[in-house]
């Protein structure tokens, strides 16, 4: 299978991605870019949005974290990071949740965003604690997000919930940090965050 072209910044959630890569056992190129070269041409072409992560594989152009990792799954099944199709509804409903309500929630609230009543129907996530309590009660029924086997959706929410337990822009509840370390407690995770590290440690030389 072809290498994977990998498109990151080690400060950005490229790291959710390298971590992805690293449980499917791809080979992968890292290319590296600087917040000011990705507004390139060249780079556009890749992503048009001008940010990290993005990955080429095959020809085909993969961007935003969920859908990566999704793809990733989809297109490495012998590492067993997504479930049978006929199994897949809470492994496509948590992923996504964590995309779409949790990510809106978090950015909303980091830059101070106060929603009046009528407006909470139209975010589509009602307020942060509506969106942390339907969380907390679901990585709180078993070891991770689907059941008892770790799936590309535990790779993209527990780094989620990791990086949000650690820079504060989530509540520190103790569901939330027993489910991250159950879910970062792999050695593809220590992996990709060694190597992460070594370039940031580089590049601060």
């Amino acid at each position: 299978m072809a290498e994977i072209k990998f498109y990151t910044n080690p400060r950005s959630r490229g790291r959710m991605i390298r971590w992805m890569l690293e449980e499917v056992g791809a080979d992968y190129d890292p290319v590296y870019l600087e917040y000011g070269s990705m507004n390139s041409e060249e780079y556009r072409r890749i992503n048009p949005m001008a940010k990290v992560p993005a990955i080429v594989h095959d020809g085909n152009i993969v961007t935003e974290c969920a859908a990566i990792c999704a793809y990733l799954a989809d297109s490495f099944p012998d590492a067993g990071l997504a479930p049978a199709p006929d199994a897949r509804a809470d492994y496509y409903r948590w992923l996504f949740f964590a995309a779409g309500p949790l990510e809106s929630a978090i950015v909303n609230q980091a830059l101070g965003v106060e929603l009046k009543a009528e407006q909470k129907g139209f975010v589509g996530y009602g307020d942060m604690d509506r969106v942390l309590d339907t969380l907390e009660a679901a990585v709180g029924q078993h070891t991770f997000i689907t059941g008892s086997t770790f799936s590309a959706a535990d790779v993209y929410l527990g780094a989620q919930l990791n990086f949000g337990l650690q820079f504060g822009t989530v509540e520190k509840r103790k569901t939330f940090e027993d489910y991250v370390q159950r879910a970062t407690d792999r050695e593809a995770f220590r992996k990709a965050a060694a190597l992460d590290d070594a370039v940031l440690a580089q590049a601060s030389d």
